[in-house]
Formats: C-alpha cells, sequence, structure tokens
C-alpha cells in the first residue's frame, strides 16, 4: 500500500521533528522545511504529497503565500495551517477554500487525527 504523502512546514525545528515523527508513526511519508520557500520547493518537487501541513508565520515565505502559491499549480491539495498567534484572518483568495487551522499549542494526536480525515 502507497503512503500518503505530507509536507510539513515548520520554522520552528523542535515542533518539526515531533510533527514529522508522529506523522510517520501514524503512516504517513513526510516531507519537512524550515520555511515556506523550501516548501514550496518541495511542492513543486514532489507531485504526491496530498496534504500541506503549515506555520502561518515563517521566514522566507510565510504560511498564506506558500498556499496561494502552492495552491495555484496544485488546485487539488488539502491544507492544514498552523498558527500561535490568536486570529490571524486568512486572504480572501484563501477564504473560500477549506482551510483548517490548528491553534497553539495543540495536540499532536489532534494533528494526526486531522491529517488522516483530510486525506480520507
Amino acid at each position: 500500500m502507497t503512503k500518503i504523502s505530507i509536507l510539513v512546514a515548520e520554522d520552528e525545528a523542535m515542533l518539526r521533528v515531533i510533527a514529522v515523527e508522529m506523522l510517520e508513526d501514524a503512516g504517513f511519508q513526510v516531507f519537512e522545511a524550515g520555511d515556506g520557500a523550501e516548501a514550496l520547493e518541495l511542492l513543486k518537487a514532489n507531485p504526491q504529497i496530498a496534504l500541506l501541513v503549515s506555520d502561518i508565520k515563517m521566514p522566507r515565505m510565510d504560511g498564506y503565500a506558500l498556499v496561494e502559491a502552492g495552491l495555484a499549480f496544485r488546485p487539488d491539495l488539502k491544507v492544514l495551517l498552523m498558527t500561535g498567534y490568536s486570529q490571524v484572518p486568512p486572504p480572501p483568495v484563501l477564504k473560500a477554500r477549506d482551510i483548517q487551522i490548528l491553534h497553539k499549542p495543540f495536540n499532536l494526536e489532534r494533528l494526526c487525527a486531522l491529517a488522516a480525515e483530510m486525506t480520507a
């Protein structure tokens, strides 16, 4: 059985490592990026990625810009955003999409459950 591919874009190394480990333990193939620009390159190079899990505030390219760029060439991409900031409203272009937002700190089991639900 082919594993579902997920890309985790998170500039906070500890959280990224833990999230990647949990998702791999849950049976996903996981790509990881430390910022939005690196994540966009991975998305372009790996068309099998089904779900983008991205922090909103990151260096070089924030999560919103990453999602917009990713959806431009992968309209079917599923998106789960993470943020430590209370309410950062998504830009209008993203409001029309079904984008889930996890507020930090969150339970990593919740991340895995949402990933499974969104890629089912």
